[in-house]
């Protein structure tokens, strides 16, 4: 089975920081992913990195993007497939 991983990174307005981490953390994602994880880091960015079977079973669903007044610039979005291990 092959897992997808999808990063959602943001930077937050100046001093929004903490606006934008609780913007994230309230949005839900249909279906949902089978992992989630949030972090921060200064100056005010948010990462979002969820992780996803199969696409063909469980087509992906992505965060959205925040309202503009708590953007310094536009999300940035990876999707990334995982490698097997020799």
């Amino acid at each position: 089975m092959t897992t997808i991983a999808l990063m959602w990174e943001a930077r937050a307005a100046s001093g929004r920081g903490a606006d934008l981490l609780a913007w994230a953390r309230a949005q839900t994602l249909d279906p949902a992913p089978a992992r989630r994880e949030t972090f921060a880091a200064d100056p005010d960015r948010v990462l979002v990195i969820t992780w996803w079977p199969s696409p063909d079973t469980h087509p992906p669903s992505e965060l959205l993007d925040p309202p503009p007044d708590l953007l310094h610039r536009p999300v940035h979005r990876w999707h990334f497939t995982q490698v097997p291990e020799d």
